[in-house]
């Protein structure tokens, strides 16, 4: 399946685990400043295995094949990580995001080209016809004006309704005016001649047209038909090729990687150094960007009080981070079964779990980009002086990461505690990265229906699509003006630093799981749940201190009890008689 996690997301750093470290920071030599990341390798015999890797997993491949279908999808992106580059990167949990930057600006660079040959056309049908396509726009414009007015939200509600409605009304009255100029021309083209001709002819008493007019204008619409289906199987070949799941694994050999120009290359290799760094640079309205939805998070505070007439020793953060380590890695090992090679073939996605120490580091006060404290050395000293002083910005959390359905489901604990005023603080803090979007994936599935057609159902396919064309062309070329003017004239290249506005695998995301994604979602929380209570209560007994009070708080919390901001942004619900309300915050959305 896959090998290894890479250095820096899922690196243990030094200090809780007493045991030697799996992959220890710096041991290898460093990669070429934009070398592409490895391919992955069989997974390893040992009872531990590792992870998928971001770059080939399904996730960043769904995510690919959403930046070539979707235009608003890739058009964040790129403002994300190409045009703002003074931002920090939201943390890529489970994909690489360089990668999806890639093909991103190639699939940019694709559509701008035929937008730009498309609208062309156009303007030259404008010319040699007299201005003949002049009325031919009016239902161009008709349709793409009847997507906007339908929007992309659910119908959940009357207005949404309505929009609907009027889209369609908009649609077909576009539909019914442009076949009705099709036939018209048509008629001139093989039945009627002359010599004068302008664009009001067609609605004039007399209908007269000259036939080279018509002839003419025929020629082009069968050059803009010609780009559309061009185009079209283009999509569809980078889709149903490129990034199939045979050929995505091979990232040497993907297009997007090897054709990229000097910007691209550069701002790539400062993206894959810093998306899976334990030290998070974050914006302050929303600190967890990039870890997806919270959910039932809670914290709780018991009385340090001795258990017995011994006096009991003193317990710092990082003694009760000890404890909880082992119990929560022992978790990737198989249960011990009769036969010793079933052990070996369990698949259990917590045979994956990652665990590491994080710091979150607030982005104010960064002058650059290129100044934050990235090194090794600079991190340890964040991580030494984070895990006990209880800070308020600058905050230490163990992280645990389950990745499943090849990372399309990611559960990412974040766990703190804290010794203060004789009082021990937990905090318990899940959140859920929900799958990608289902419409990538019948993307690709719709992309392999489309090249099945033959010859006459691709021809009717790109008829069909004529008519929006010039809309289309117009939006994606105002699109990359707007992204280009920005990027040369906003002078975001020497701007003070700034935390992310949005996270790629976030902005990709549905609302919905599968009733086997919730199930497993319930399990990686309560298990890892019960561990890290178990972490607890193990140093608290160790070190002569009472339990009593906290099993009962920690039995509360497990069954139900008070969660804090577990409703924050979220349309999650797990377990029987559930009332699920989603609100939005507007935390999560893009800066202006």
């Amino acid at each position: 399946m896959t090998e290894q996690p890479p250095p820096r997301e899922g690196q243990r750093p030094e200090p809780i685990p007493p045991q030697a470290k799996d992959s220890p920071r710096g041991s290898d030599s460093p990669p070429p400043p934009d070398a592409p990341p490895p391919a992955p390798a069989s997974p390893p015999s040992s009872g531990v295995r590792g992870p998928v890797q971001p770059a080939v997993s399904e996730a960043t491949r769904l995510l690919c094949v959403g930046v070539h279908h979707d235009r608003a999808f890739r058009e964040a992106v790129i403002d994300e990580l190409y045009v703002h580059e003074e931002r920090f990167p939201a943390p890529s949990t489970g994909i690489d995001a360089g990668r999806v930057l890639s093909h991103a600006v190639r699939a940019r660079n694709q559509d701008v080209a035929w937008a730009a040959g498309i609208l062309g056309l156009w303007l030259l049908g404008l010319v040699v016809t007299g201005g003949l396509l002049i009325v031919a726009l009016f239902g161009s414009v008709g349709l793409v004006v009847a997507r906007w007015i339908r929007g992309t939200g659910p119908l959940d509600s009357g207005v949404a309704l309505a929009r609907r409605v009027v889209a369609f009304w908009v649609r077909w009255m576009s539909r019914l005016y442009l076949v009705y100029l099709l036939v018209i021309v048509l008629l001139f083209t093989a039945f009627l001649g002359g010599t004068a001709f302008s664009g009001g002819t067609l609605f004039s008493g007399t209908l007269t047209v000259a036939r080279l007019s018509a002839v003419l204008t025929l020629f082009v619409l069968g050059g803009i038909v010609a780009c559309v289906a061009l185009r079209r199987g283009q999509f569809d070949r980078v889709v149903s090729e490129e990034l199939s799941p045979a050929r995505f694994p091979h990232v040497s050999g993907d297009p997007a990687e090897t054709g990229a120009g000097e910007r691209l290359v550069r701002l790539r290799a400062r993206l894959r150094a810093e998306q899976h760094q334990p030290l998070v640079m974050y914006e302050e309205d929303w600190p967890f960007r990039g870890f997806g939805t919270p959910f039932r998070t809670w914290s709780l505070a018991i009385e340090l009080r001795p258990r017995g007439e011994a006096a009991p020793v003193p317990l710092d953060n990082g003694e009760i981070l000890r404890r909880i380590v082992p119990l929560v890695e022992a978790l990737r090992v198989p249960s011990p079964r009769r036969d010793p090679a079933v052990a070996g073939s369990v698949i259990d996605r917590l045979r994956e779990l990652r665990l590491d120490e994080c710091v979150f580091l607030p982005a104010d006060g960064i002058e650059f980009r290129d100044a934050a404290p990235y090194t090794p050395e600079a991190y340890e000293a964040h991580r030494a002086a984070a895990l006990e002083e209880g800070g308020e910005a600058r905050r230490h959390f163990l992280r645990i990461r389950v990745g499943g359905w090849d990372e399309e489901l990611v559960v990412t604990v974040f766990v703190r505690v804290h010794t203060q005023g004789g009082m021990l603080m937990a905090e318990f803090a899940p959140h859920v990265l929900q799958p990608v979007r289902r419409a990538y994936r019948l993307a690709e599935r719709d992309a392999r229906r489309h090249r099945a057609l033959n010859g006459v159902g691709h021809v009717a396919w790109a008829v069909v699509h004529t008519p929006a064309s010039f809309g289309h062309a117009v939006r994606t070329l105002g699109g990359w003006l707007r992204a280009e003017l920005l990027r040369l004239l906003g002078g975001y290249g020497g701007a003070p630093a700034e935390g992310p506005s949005v996270a790629v695998r976030e902005l990709g995301t549905d609302e919905d799981l599968s009733l086997f994604q919730e199930m497993d979602l319930a399990r990686y929380l309560k298990t890892i749940q019960d561990r890290v209570a178990g972490g607890v209560r193990t140093a608290l007994r160790e070190a002569g201190w009472a339990t009593d009070e906290f099993d009962q708080k920690i039995v509360h919390v497990a069954n139900g009890g008070v969660y804090i901001d577990s409703a924050k942004d979220s349309a999650i619900g797990i377990g029987n008689d559930n009332t699920i309300s989603h609100t939005t915050s507007g935390q999560g959305g893009r800066k202006k």
